[in-house]
């Protein structure tokens, strides 16, 4: 499946992937990947290579883009998902590009000897989660790993969620499997406002990237764009007072909450249960 131009020779790198499909609530991976692929080729860096999804995608559902050359022809580009390397305070792959409709183990695979091949020691995937929360409080950001000492080091924990999943996660445990440590990161973006860009979601998940992998992207101008982002949305819930009542709800209730003892003792329990034993 893999096309390369030319593989980059990188310094301890660090990958970093998120697949357009389901699910990207407030497009929060999707907006991290071009934010930081963005600021890759601005430094320097390149794409060095793709992977063809013609035989992989229903193309019903992700039709190719027409485009035109020169001399006003016509030309098709048919989707693919891409590879950049470069240099964000450290050497980085970033992968991004839609879901593949079938062979979903084999397409993993690939990921995880590119990895192997780049030097990549650990990976990050990136998303978002429709979530009970509001615009008006930071975005929380959740975490999973494939393994246990992993997941201690980088909670909190996404850990209130099974059934179908996405390719996130599938790369996710096939980078593990191979060796690489595997981390994703889970934006909790409002369910409200779920389906359309949050800029304060992809600035969460670009800051808390940062902190886990070592990396240093550019998030100042983000912070006009997330606050006019806020001010819009509390100017649309003017027009719409059924959704203003439920969102003044919902910050009612995160101010009033307090934790009862069966949940404090919980959180003990989990803890303690959650810690290593002597055998490992």
């Amino acid at each position: 499946m893999l096309d390369i131009e030319t593989w980059p020779e990188l310094n301890n790198p660090v990958l970093i992937y998120s697949f357009r499909g389901w699910i990207d609530a407030g497009l929060a991976g999707e907006g991290t990947l071009d934010l930081l692929i963005e600021q890759v080729a601005a430094t320097g860096g390149h794409e060095f290579g793709s992977i063809d999804l013609t035989n992989l995608l229903d193309l019903q559902q992700t039709r190719p883009m027409v485009k035109l050359v020169d001399g006003g022809l016509r030309s098709i580009d048919w989707p693919k998902v891409r590879m950049w390397a470069g240099n964000l305070g450290r050497d980085v792959v970033c992968i991004q590009g839609p879901e593949p409709s079938v062979q979903w183990p084999d397409f993993a695979a690939e990921i995880a000897t590119v990895a192997q091949r780049v030097g990549a020691k650990e990976s990050f995937a990136l998303g978002g989660m429709p979530a009970v929360a509001t615009h008006r409080r930071n975005v929380a950001v959740l975490s999973s790993a494939t393994k246990r000492s992993v997941a201690q080091e980088v909670g909190p924990l996404r850990d209130d969620y099974v059934g179908a999943t996405g390719l996130n996660t599938v790369v996710q445990f096939a980078l593990g499997e191979s060796g690489v440590r595997s981390v994703a990161l889970w934006a909790q973006v409002p369910q409200y406002v779920s389906g359309s860009p949050s800029p304060p979601s992809v600035r969460a998940l670009a800051f808390r990237l940062s902190e886990l992998a070592r990396i240093s992207p550019d998030l100042d101008a983000l912070e006009a764009t997330c606050v006019a982002y806020r001010d819009k949305v509390e100017e649309g819930l003017s027009d719409r007072p059924d959704v203003l009542a439920i969102v003044n709800q919902i910050d009612e209730q995160w101010e009033q909450r307090i934790p009862s003892g069966d949940e404090i003792a919980n959180e003990i329990e989990r803890f303690l249960r959650d810690q290593p034993s002597a055998e490992e």
